[in-house]
C-alpha cells in the first residue's frame, strides 16, 4: 500500500500524489465525501482507482495517507 499525499488545488478539487511513482492526478470522484464520512474508493483522472479506509470526518489537507491500489 503506497503512501499518498493529498491536497486541495485552487479550484477545491482533491489532488492525489504518489511520490514513488511521481504520479500527480486530480481525483474525479470519491466514494464518501460528506461531513460525517470521508474516503472509500477514489477514481483519478487517468482512470486508476485507489481505496482509503473511510474516516468519520474529512481530514485537514494537506495530509499523507496509506492507500490501496484497486485493479480493474
Amino acid at each position: 500500500m503506497p503512501s499518498v499525499m493529498l491536497k486541495k488545488n485552487g479550484e477545491g478539487k482533491l489532488v492525489f500524489y504518489v511520490p514513488k511513482k511521481d504520479l500527480e492526478e486530480v481525483a474525479e470522484s470519491i466514494e464518501f465525501d460528506r461531513p460525517d464520512k470521508w474516503g472509500g474508493e477514489v477514481v483519478l483522472g487517468d482512470g486508476s482507482k485507489y481505496y482509503f479506509e473511510p474516516m468519520d470526518t474529512p481530514p485537514a489537507f494537506p495530509i499523507t495517507l496509506r492507500a490501496k491500489r484497486l485493479d480493474d
